[in-house]
């Protein structure tokens, strides 16, 4: 800074510690250091919110920033810059004189220009006999200088927030418009399932969305509008594959039935039937005297289950999609202390976790077997930790998770609403907590 002493402001105007900070960071202004003075006001601009100024202050700054003679802002082409009032009002768009002061000041608070008051309170420049000047009383632009780094880091943390909020708001939008447009979709069709509590679940997030939003408050909206429409999706594709393999089994029926019997007589000798498959064949009171069935293998009973209308691949469940396992403990905290040593990791450890509980709340082996077999091993899990965590809300443990099972094989459950509200209703004991 030009002046190696304090300066305090000429007239009633009173002294603070914030000016006499901003003093001592002028003076720490490193050698040689340069900006030019429009990409720095470019940057101040952007970043006009973490610095607490106003736009009309900006206007200001701008007007002062047209007085200093060079492009680039350093201490060796000086730092002060002395406008009238009257000048300084033409370059700010003719703004009155008071409203003039009452900006300079929220620029000197916000630590942007120092006052380097003369003792008359004027504002003017002393030159040597050559030209140079040798002392000036006005305005100095030296924190601008001092504070470039701090500046410029501001300016590109507030661009790169405005970029997140733009495409977090264009993901939310198409992910809204997803969603309307799938559950339109599913009840032209008919699909079966609630689609009525996933309309008003869809609302209620919809509701949630503030007028003013920061990408903070989209974020978890938006995540949880992710799980809603993946769960959708899940849902619908269930029923493709529904209809794909009722086609299959027309198609199989019917070419059965044109088929020549005598060429069952021909393969005969060369299928062998398991014993399970002949007694399941043996106890079917719709079987016929025809030798085809005993060309058909028969299921095993033990937890095997088939889609309406015909039967599913051996060992293979309607397929319900895994959700991630943090997203899991994040709404089933209570599952964390029943694994391999009080903590869980891996899938591996919520599954082991899952037996454990299975036996606690007295869901019989065979319940659970029905479920990793119709839901998949991972999901019968990701549901024995829901219902863990709905404690006493569950009167009988093992017939609520055979009635999931069935549902899932209709194609009428989803675990994504029942995660998402588990993750809402530990949030709100955690602010209530807190």
């Amino acid at each position: 800074m030009e002046s190696g002493y304090v300066t305090t402001p000429f007239g009633r105007r009173p002294m603070s510690l914030g000016m006499l900070a901003s003093q001592q960071l002028a003076e720490t202004i490193e050698p040689g250091m340069k900006r030019s003075k429009w990409k720095l006001f470019r940057a101040i601009c952007e970043a006009r919110p973490a610095l607490g100024v106003t736009d009309r202050a900006l206007t200001v700054l701008d007007a002062l920033l047209t007085f200093y003679p060079d492009d680039e802002i350093s201490e060796e082409k000086g730092l002060i810059v002395f406008p009238s009032n009257a000048q300084l009002s033409l370059r700010a768009r003719g703004m009155t004189p008071a409203t003039l002061r009452r900006h300079l000041a929220v620029l000197v608070e916000a630590g942007l220009i120092l006052r380097k008051d003369s003792p008359n309170g004027k504002r003017y420049a002393r030159r040597d006999r050559a030209g140079a000047i040798g002392e000036a009383f006005g305005f100095s632009v030296a924190p601008l200088l001092a504070r470039a780094v701090e500046i410029e880091s501001l300016a590109a943390q507030a661009v790169a927030d405005r970029e997140l909020l733009r495409v977090t708001r264009e993901r939310l939008t198409l992910c809204r418009r997803d969603i309307s447009k799938l559950i339109a979709a599913a009840l032209e069709e008919g699909v079966s399932g609630d689609w009525e509590g996933i309309s008003a679940m869809f609302r209620a997030l919809l509701a949630r969305i503030p007028r003013v939003a920061t990408a903070e408050d989209l974020a978890p909206l938006l995540d949880e509008m992710g799980l809603l429409r993946a769960e959708i999706v899940n849902m619908l594709e269930r029923r493709i594959k529904t209809k794909k393999i009722d086609a299959n089994e027309s198609q199989i029926e019917h070419h059965k039935q044109n088929s020549n019997p005598d060429s069952i007589y021909e393969l005969e000798p060369s299928f062998e039937t398991k014993q399970g498959e002949k007694a399941a064949a043996d106890n079917d009171p719709n079987a016929g005297p025809s030798d085809e069935r005993r060309l058909k293998p028969q299921k095993p009973s033990g937890g095997m289950s088939n889609r309406a209308g015909g039967a599913a691949d051996p060992g293979a469940g309607p397929g319900l999609k895994s959700f991630p396992l943090g997203l899991v403990l994040q709404a089933c905290p209570s599952i964390l202390d029943y694994g391999p040593g009080g903590s869980i990791g891996n899938w591996r450890d919520l599954m082991s976790a899952a037996v454990v509980v299975r036996s606690m709340l007295g869901v019989s082996p065979s319940a659970y077997e029905e479920a990793c077999s119709g839901m998949g091993p991972e999901n019968a899990a990701t549901v024995i930790a829901c219902i863990l965590e709905r404690g006493g809300h569950i009167n009988s443990p093992g017939g609520y998770l055979r009635d999931l099972t069935r549902r899932t094989e209709r194609g009428e459950f989803a675990i994504g609403p029942m995660l998402m509200a588990l993750v809402r209703a530990n949030g709100l004991t955690a602010r209530h907590a807190s």
